[in-house]
């Protein structure tokens, strides 16, 4: 990959996408190099780079199976259960906590 033209914040020509810009077009970049990049200044911590990719070299999102579809629930399932109760949470568990508000807190639990 060679050098790559670089455009400021909402300045990108017509034609050239985020992934998430793509992603919403029902698109995908598909293998393609990165057409340009797209800076945002920020203050402290120096700018914010986004790639942009061709919309016309883009490729459709690939339509999801019934294989993925089960793997992805499985996924969101575990992040659900609470390691320490085995429960379903109801709610994906934070990290911080890394176990449900009634394991984390349970003093509060016994007040109410």
């Amino acid at each position: 990959m060679g050098t790559v033209p670089v455009y400021r914040w909402r300045l990108a020509p017509d034609g050239l996408a985020t992934r998430r810009q793509l992603r919403a077009l029902g698109l995908r970049p598909g293998g393609q190099d990165v057409a340009a990049q797209l800076e945002r200044p920020r203050r402290r911590r120096g700018p914010l780079v986004a790639y942009l990719y061709s919309i016309e070299q883009a490729k459709p999102v690939r339509p999801m199976t019934p294989a993925r579809w089960a793997a992805l629930e499985r996924a969101n399932a575990a992040r659900r259960t609470c390691p320490e109760c085995g429960r379903d949470a109801g709610y994906v568990i934070p990290a911080s906590l890394g176990m449900c508000a009634t394991c984390a807190y349970p003093e509060e639990q016994r007040a109410a």
